[in-house]
């Protein structure tokens, strides 16, 4: 009932094995909001799902607001806004399959097993067809579908130099990008042809100045205050004054995507005394970057060993990457800086005061 390592379910009940693509593939062809996390503790528990729930409600609302065509194949999508409660409809809808999937992801996994898990809310053309397009709270569940994309998920050692991010600086910002949906999927691969080789994440910038996020992840630098330090001269063991180093991250206002790790980093930031500053690292500042790192729900947070640029922002307009004439920064340390570690470890104990056992469906 799977292809390899994949499984598919729409409505809580599993697709045949024919019809479980990368889930990549599925996002292309599959339009709605969705939200990606994985299993944590072995498979046993899931990652900031509440957070996920959030985020896929929230991303759901804007986008019947403001774009309903991002939600559903069928042009003329609309869903009534009366009364609705969208939150607890919503929930409700993935309360109610994932106890009908969780028997199934349950057997299938192996101990020891971490799987990624995306759930996708898409308007159900069929449904919509057969009732003219209209849909009343009561009829909730009939007007949409929630898809379950699960693979099998292989964790990436944190600190490990190979696991070192390589990023590069290759295309503007995302449209409407306060919501997380599946078109980004398929707007996103003509940057490919930009990617030079070894290249791991590509970040998005609308002037080749301020970086905004990357095309799957969210961006961080850890800057000095100072311009007259170095940032070479911290020794391994020694925690840089915080007074003299901030985190810096583009601000939602820019055009970036509420990440659910983002909004983490944030709170753990404010609740330890690192100074936390929304504002988009600036590529001239680059100098100033002592550490930088990204994130999402599945890598959770990597560090960078390398940044790419173009040495002209016109450049990005060319065909290949061969065409480009790139600038590097490097950071010197091979594993991940002091703050970027400190970060990981709350990141990860923060999981754990938030964690959410799989078999919490089966008592709702």
């Amino acid at each position: 009932m799977s292809h390899g390592n994949r499984f598919l379910f729409r409505n809580g009940v599993v697709l045949p094995a024919a019809d479980t693509p990368s889930v990549a593939a599925f996002l292309e062809s599959h339009p709605g909001a969705y939200t990606t996390t994985r299993t944590h503790n072995n498979g046993t528990e899931l990652l900031f799902w509440e957070r996920h729930l959030d985020r896929l409600s929230n991303s759901f609302k804007l986008l019947l607001k403001h774009n309903p065509k991002l939600l559903s194949k069928t042009p003329d999508f609309e869903l009534s806004n009366r009364a609705m409660m969208w939150d607890s409809a919503i929930r409700s809808l993935v309360d109610d399959s994932m106890r009908k999937a969780m028997p199934f992801f349950v057997n299938e996994r192996r101990f020891g097993e971490e799987m990624a898990i995306t759930a996708l809310l898409s308007g159900n053309s069929e449904n919509l067809d057969m009732s003219e397009g209209g849909f009343g709270e009561e009829k909730t569940s009939e007007g949409l579908d929630l898809y379950f994309h699960v693979g099998r998920y292989v964790l990436p050692v944190f600190g490990l130099g190979e696991n070192a991010a390589r990023l590069a600086v290759v295309g503007r910002g995302r449209d409407f990008a306060n919501a997380k949906y599946s078109d980004w999927v398929r707007l996103r691969k003509p940057l490919e042809k930009l990617r030079p080789p070894s290249v791991t994440e590509l970040l998005l910038s609308n002037d080749g100045e301020r970086i905004l996020e990357g095309c799957l992840t969210n961006f961080f630098v850890v800057c000095r205050k100072e311009k007259g330090q170095d940032s070479n001269t911290l020794g391994q063991n020694e925690l840089p004054n915080l007074r003299r180093i901030e985190i810096q991250t583009a601000p939602l206002r820019d055009g970036v995507l509420p990440g659910v790790i983002r909004q983490v980093i944030i709170d753990i930031c404010f609740k330890i005394g690192i100074h936390f500053r929304e504002v988009a690292p600036m590529w001239s500042n680059r100098d100033l970057w002592t550490e930088a790192f990204i994130t999402n729900s599945l890598r959770i947070l990597q560090h960078v060993e390398t940044i790419q640029a173009p040495n002209e922002w016109k450049s990005i307009e060319s065909n290949t990457w061969e065409e480009i004439t790139w600038v590097e920064k490097r950071f010197e340390q091979d594993c991940p800086g002091r703050i970027t570690s400190i970060l990981q470890k709350a990141i990860m104990e923060e999981a754990g005061v938030e964690a959410f056992s799989i078999t919490s469906f089966h008592r709702r």
